[in-house]
């Protein structure tokens, strides 16, 4: 488990932010985020969801339709995004296009239904960000870039 920014009556500043995940991650979030507007229209609201132990991190939402959340820790960020049931089958089928490390994400998502479940997604390579997105882009199909 990485150190987050866990306390939640101290609403994080965008310097402690920065100074808490670091300028390589930073730029990881950047890139993220700009990938994020290409495919939806795009929300960002700074949320301390879960209780205590997720901590800050920014809530991603298309229209009234949830993405993801990703939360600070130090030296880097975690996405979390939810597949339902129903995009179980279509999930399956991405994970041969994968990589181990997003099937071993999958194998190990906490459940949530009878088959579907949340996936923690650490990003540490710029890789990992496209394969993250693959899996918010089953949860949410993305929109027609002529549709913005």
């Amino acid at each position: 488990m990485y150190e987050r920014m866990l306390n939640k009556m101290n609403i994080p500043t965008m310097n402690e932010i920065q100074e808490t995940i670091g300028k390589a991650a930073l730029d990881k979030l950047n890139q993220f985020e700009s990938f994020l507007m290409e495919l939806y229209d795009l929300h960002r609201e700074l949320k301390f969801p879960f209780g205590n132990n997720y901590g800050w991190g920014y809530k991603y939402s298309h229209k009234n339709k949830h993405l993801c959340y990703l939360f600070f820790e130090q030296g880097g960020f975690t996405i979390f995004t939810q597949i339902g049931d129903k995009q179980v089958s279509e999930m399956e089928n991405k994970l041969v296009l994968l990589s181990d490390k997003a099937k071993s994400i999958w194998s190990s998502r906490y459940p949530c239904g009878e088959h579907g479940g949340w996936i923690n997604y650490r990003v540490i390579r710029e890789e990992d960000i496209m394969e993250a997105l693959e899996f918010i882009k089953i949860k949410v199909k993305p929109i027609a870039v002529t549709n913005k």
